[in-house]
């Protein structure tokens, strides 16, 4: 019983993720920034919606979960700016 209710309840909150507000870009929103606000963050949600793409280190984040939040912990201790990143990985991802 108590995974039928939990198994509706997530399928109530997918569901629902259809109908939210129109993003900034009409090509974005709906399930991907869904996808990308619940498995990568409230920033990465937004940064999707307003035209970024999600970088192949958060992707790899859902593989192995321990590898990519070390490795940016050790750009935020080097004091990685977003910046930096840009220069590095270019505009589409910072």
């Amino acid at each position: 019983m108590r995974k039928w209710i939990v198994t509706l309840m997530v399928g109530m909150l997918l569901a629902g993720s259809t109908l939210t507000a129109p993003a900034m870009n009409e090509n974005r929103g709906g399930l991907m920034g869904f996808i990308a606000g619940c498995c990568f963050g409230m920033r990465a949600g937004a940064a999707y919606n307003d035209g970024k793409e999600i970088h192949w280190r958060e992707w790899i984040s859902l593989i192995i979960p321990i590898i990519p939040p070390v490795w940016a912990g050790i750009d935020g201790a080097n004091g990685m700016t977003t910046a930096e990143y840009v220069k590095k990985y270019g505009s589409t991802f910072f």
